[in-house]
């Protein structure tokens, strides 16, 4: 008896490759798979603002990049003795006004650099709840509600056709300044429950009805780890102890799934040869003094210099210094 229904996902059109840049904005799901990519060398930025879980906000900030905005002292508040932004995770807070604005600004000015000729922009939301700041002057959808009062913030449900609506615009506005940009849509598994096992249901159905409607697209895509953890795993074993966020085994399933259906084949086979590279590095000597250890350090120096050939628009700097650190001390 088969007691798994497993799910794959359709693949990709047109695959990610190696030689594409990918900027990644959502959730702390986005996150996960961001290292996974950054560790297999793919060109990377992730979460210029920090993590974001809203339509609205995520929608804020990618507009912000392509238009190149740069905040000012007067978008900042203060509150529990730092200098936050409302569009910004906490990372950002300083108890120095000025650092938290430079450190605001320089993750803008990459971002914007980044996106006018980035290949593919990933974006996964998380719940479609939004908390409007009701302190200020117009009710503004806040990313982060920086351990402020619930009673500062009016928390609604987007409805679907606003969260289509700010998408659509988001990405209007970003092929205006690079049209060939792709977008793939996912809806992050975290499970919501602070907004009530019900009200998660009903957000989660928003953004996946949504994103849907964008996808009639050969620009857009969609990529199913919502439903690969809760349809395909199905079972509370995938969670951390929370019973809210996934665990290594489902990231690293959804993760083995999303490489299968939205990467090349030339950058899976890379991918391997990386990983091998990457192990080596993390592998902790016995005896590191030894014959042996020595020809495994210089076996993997002539691997990544053939590697570095091959390969060119490959970053191998690390790796190698590394090798060539610890065998200059032998």
């Amino acid at each position: 008896m088969d007691f798994h229904a497993e799910f794959f996902p359709t693949a990709f059109l047109e695959k990610i490759k190696h030689t594409d840049k990918l900027l990644l904005v959502g959730s702390c799901f986005t996150e996960q798979i961001g290292n996974k990519l950054a560790s297999h060398k793919f060109n990377v930025l992730e979460n210029p603002n920090g993590i974001l879980f809203n339509p609205a906000s995520i929608s804020n900030a990618v507009t912000s990049y392509a238009a190149g905005r740069l905040y000012e002292a007067k978008d900042l508040f203060y509150y529990n003795e730092l200098w936050g932004s409302w569009q910004h995770h906490t990372k950002f807070s300083n108890i120095e006004k000025d650092k938290a604005l430079l450190s605001i600004n320089n993750s803008q000015k990459k971002a914007n650099l980044f996106i006018n000729d980035t290949d593919w922009i990933l974006v996964t939301i998380g719940s479609a709840f939004v908390y409007e700041n009701t302190a200020a002057d117009y009710k503004m959808v806040v990313a982060n509600c920086h351990k402020v009062p619930a009673d500062k913030f009016y928390r609604r449900l987007m409805e679907v056709q606003e969260v289509k609506n700010v998408l659509s615009d988001m990405m209007d506005t970003v092929k205006a300044v690079n049209p060939a940009v792709k977008f793939i849509f996912t809806i992050s598994p975290v499970r919501h429950l602070r907004e009530g096992f019900i009200e998660n249901n009903r957000s989660k159905a928003n953004l996946i009805q949504a994103v849907h409607a964008l996808t009639d697209n050969e620009q857009v895509f969609y990529f199913p780890a919502y439903e690969l953890v809760i349809d395909d795993l199905r079972d509370y074993r995938f969670y951390a102890e929370d019973m809210v966020h996934p665990n290594y085994a489902a990231t690293n399933y959804v993760w083995e799934k999303f490489v299968s259906s939205c990467i090349d084949e030339a950058s899976q086979q890379l991918m391997k040869e990386i990983a091998v590279v990457v192990a080596a590095r993390n592998h902790k000597a016995f005896n590191p003094a030894s014959e042996q250890h020595k020809k495994f350090l210089l076996s993997n120096i002539e691997r990544i210099h053939q590697l570095s050939k091959s390969y060119a628009y490959i970053d191998f700097r690390q790796e190698l210094d590394f090798f060539q650190r610890v065998g200059s001390h032998l």
